[in-house]
């Protein structure tokens, strides 16, 4: 765990399209098969997963194994990530993470993590108040809130390990995209 100085001193901003963050984390390790630990699925975004149980022999024999709703009335945007026997959910604005178990018949919430983002963030986001995901690297859920803060997530316990704020909405400054997780970094952007 990384102490509030360590992680000023690992956060990076850029003058591009936006800011962009860097905290050190450990190396993520590769995804097991069937696993979807970030929004495009993997590095190359393929969104395309390589299990073959569902063929067209057997696609008409599909039926429903639960549903989830997150009460959340807008876009939603996010893939849902899944790590292990856990569905990682998270909604737009504002921004409830959820982590279903998978083991357990009708994948009942583990857990409920609440950033609480500032609510003048819906007024600043160009696009609605989407989220378009999270990220799964070492034990730990990574998500952006429309008001511009990353936040990182234990995940077994859904307990708030780090946040830091990297947007400004009182600058039209807010953030709807997914982070991404290569090596030992966590790369987000924000809109202006």
């Amino acid at each position: 765990m990384y102490s509030r100085t360590a992680r000023a001193r690992d956060v990076v901003r850029c003058a591009a399209a936006g800011a962009l963050l860097c905290v050190a984390l450990p190396v993520a390790a590769l995804a097991g098969a069937g696993e979807w630990p970030m929004a495009g699925k993997d590095y190359a975004n393929t969104r395309f997963s390589e299990l073959d149980e569902i063929t067209t022999a057997n696609v008409t024999n599909l039926k429903i194994a639960f549903t989830f709703s997150t009460g959340a009335e807008r876009g939603h945007e996010a893939a849902p990530v899944v790590v292990g026997n856990a569905m990682y959910i998270v909604t737009p604005y504002p921004n409830v993470l959820y982590a279903l178990d998978l083991t357990k018949p009708g994948a009942p919430p583990k857990w409920k993590f609440e950033p609480k983002p500032l609510a003048a963030a819906q007024g600043v986001a160009c696009c609605d108040v989407v989220n378009r995901g999270v990220a799964f690297s070492n034990g730990r859920i990574f998500l952006n809130t429309l008001d511009g803060q990353t936040i990182a997530v234990d995940a077994q316990t859904g307990r708030e390990i780090w946040r830091t704020k990297l947007g400004e909405i009182n600058r039209g400054e807010s953030m709807t995209m997914a982070p991404l997780v290569v090596k030992d970094k966590v790369l987000v952007g924000n809109w202006r």
